[in-house]
């Protein structure tokens, strides 16, 4: 079965940093693109990065080119976020997703930003 394990969520300031980590399982995590995304309260859940299987190929939202990196450990499963200079409009749940497997979603980790 299919499992997305986010957390590195919590409570910064602007300009402040977090690493953000999804540990996944139940699918082929080395043979699959991995994106993260995030969700705001009122609004649409929105692709912030995506990741090629091998790493080697990284796409960013235009709202956080320069500040985030994507990374991967296939040898761990897991799929980081590095986010550097957060904003206030940063702030929302986070979720990892898998494209072999788009119908699975985890619990998303929180990413507060204050002013």
């Amino acid at each position: 079965q299919v499992q997305l394990v986010e957390s590195g969520g919590g409570l910064v300031q602007a300009g402040g940093s977090l690493r953000l980590s999804c540990a996944a399982s139940g699918f082929t995590f080395s043979a699959s693109t991995m994106n993260w995304y995030r969700q705001a309260p009122g609004k649409q859940r929105e692709l912030v990065a995506s990741i090629s299987n091998a790493g080697s190929r990284t796409n960013y939202a235009d709202s956080v080119k320069g500040r985030f990196t994507i990374s991967r450990d296939n040898a761990k499963n897991v799929v980081y976020l590095q986010m550097n200079s957060l904003k206030p409009d940063d702030t929302a749940v986070y979720y990892c997703n898998s494209v072999r497997a788009p119908g699975f979603w985890g619990q998303g980790t929180q990413v507060t930003v204050s002013s």
